[in-house]
């Protein structure tokens, strides 16, 4: 098995038994805010396209999907790889850019295509929206490759009955708009930014602890942002105050961690055959390049950024115009209003009225009415402000999840009084009634007689009410404060009452 990295989470991966197209993503992401780092455009991209015999996209999240590369270099007679979703958003988007072969594959089950081992583990929570997400598991015969992409949590018993891993491409790096958008000081921001990446890390650590691969490259980030407006927030920031960590610098941070693990720098156009003993890549660049790009980043990225101008350019003359006041409301009445109607959890979770400021106008989402009307100046727990094109643009567009377009683009943003409300963003994921009644009946269905697990002194339920992580592996207790290390939420034993946001409270009893 050899393996090349195309950028991010793109991999070529090639075997005895056919070849697999992983990601492919070149084109900039949510309002041209993100691109691949470091610079993967000079790729030949027709080549992975036209010489892959599989395709497999892991979720429908635009650094994972380009739609505009599938179309132009990707054949359309290749078999799709498709993972069991709950929902038919990604075969649909894909049969809608001409794709017509698909290998529909059940969680965690394997299946052989040709004597390749194939296994993707499929993930769908309102975390994520309901399209959820995924990762790859490969075996042909020699190599056990995990590409994990951005799917946490994983069962890892499931990854490791499938084969001791050789490869394991492991997600490291952040991808959320939490805290560089929010209106906060500074030093709080700074502060807020350094937890949020040693929770990234601690995360990235607990996953290989257990896969204990044989070699480990980390892939899926971070993303570089080249227009002027969110330049600074590139990396760890002008100060700390941002979240993006490179692959060099997590590298470091893993080897003082964890010396033992061979673990290795993979970069687009980067070569690896984990057969081979070290596991070190064939890298495409010197070392002198490679110490440019991460000793001088923000000189290398001024001049990528130079060099993508006319990409920029092009996304903002794509958007719509901002849309006067009586057609926005009316636009967003029309749209969300039906959509709150029936999300009885959702408006029950966010629990009161959040303000959207668009330009100059204010408009409240006011869940308890399941109303959308102007503000009338009440008090609101979150207020979120964004420019008018982009509100435009995605009505227009009719964009089902707002994170997959405006949120992850940092364009916006944001304040609140007390703890992070999850619901709210769960509605602006889910814009559609096929998801607003998907995300129903999963908060519907959550099973309070669920197991229980004994934790230093405490009984607790086995699953983090967040995301479902297993609280076994993940969960660890101080001073009886319970932290899942999957997302960094926190819970108060003593109460149940989740400390990180609103409506996930957690059933746990002393032993003693």
């Amino acid at each position: 098995m050899l393996i090349t990295g195309l950028g991010h989470a793109g991999l070529f991966i090639e075997t005895r038994a056919g070849s697999v197209l992983c990601d492919p993503w070149v084109n900039p992401a949510f309002f041209g805010s993100w691109f691949p780092f470091p610079d993967n455009t000079d790729l030949d991209w027709a080549h992975y396209g036209q010489a892959a015999d599989h395709l497999y996209v892991s979720h429908l999240h635009r650094d994972h999907f380009d739609p505009e590369n599938l179309r132009q270099n990707v054949r359309k007679d290749i078999t799709v790889l498709l993972p069991g979703f709950v929902t038919d958003e990604l075969e649909s988007e894909l049969r809608a850019l001409g794709f017509s072969r698909f290998l529909r594959t059940r969680n965690s089950v394997p299946v052989e295509r040709d004597g390749l081992r194939i296994m993707i583990t499929a993930l769908s929570g309102p975390g994520d929206g309901p399209i959820g997400d995924s990762a790859l598991s490969l075996d042909d015969g020699e190599t056990v490759l995990l590409n994990q992409n951005d799917a946490h949590p994983l069962s890892i018993p499931a990854i490791r009955e499938f084969g001791e891993v050789d490869a394991y491409f492991a997600q490291f790096s952040g991808a959320i708009w939490y805290p560089m958008v929010y209106q906060l000081p500074y030093t709080a921001k700074g502060k807020l930014a350094a937890r949020k990446r040693q929770g990234q890390f601690d995360r990235a650590v607990r996953y290989i602890d257990e896969v204990q691969a044989k070699h480990v490259y980390p892939n899926a980030g971070p993303p570089c942002f080249l227009d002027e407006a969110l330049f600074d927030t590139n990396g760890t920031g002008l100060d700390g105050e941002s979240i993006f960590v490179d692959q060099r610098e997590f590298l470091e941070q893993l080897a003082e961690a964890r010396p033992n693990v061979s673990a290795h720098l993979l970069l687009p156009g980067t070569v690896v055959d984990p057969r081979e003993a070290a596991g070190e890549p064939n890298q495409r660049y010197s070392t002198e390049e490679i110490d440019h790009i991460f000793n001088n980043k923000r000189e290398y990225l001024t001049k990528f950024a130079q060099r993508q101008q006319h990409t920029l350019a092009a996304e903002r003359n794509s958007r719509a115009a901002a849309l006067p006041q009586e057609r926005l409301l009316a636009e967003l009445k029309g749209w969300w209003e039906p959509l709150m109607a029936r999300a009885e959890q959702i408006c029950a979770g966010i629990g009161g009225p959040v303000r959207l400021d668009v330009d100059d106008v204010a408009v409240v989402l006011d869940f308890p009415a399941r109303e959308v009307r102007l503000w009338d100046g009440e008090p609101c727990r979150y207020t979120l402000g964004v420019a008018g094109d982009l509100v435009a643009t995605n009505i227009a567009r009719r964009e089902v999840d707002w994170s997959n377009s405006l949120l992850l683009s940092m364009r916006f943003t944001a304040s609140r009084i007390g703890p992070y409300n999850e619901f709210l963003y769960v509605f602006l994921k889910c814009l559609s009634p096929e998801r607003i009644d998907y995300v129903e009946n999963y908060y519907a269905s959550i099973d309070e007689e669920s197991e229980d697990i004994e934790i230093d002194g405490w009984r607790v339920q086995q699953f983090c009410p967040h995301l479902g992580a297993d609280l076994a592996k993940f969960g660890t207790i101080e001073d009886g404060k319970l932290t899942c290390a999957m997302h960094g939420w926190n819970y108060d034993l003593s109460t149940g009452r989740c400390l990180t946001a609103d409506g996930h409270d957690i059933r746990a009893t002393p032993l003693a």
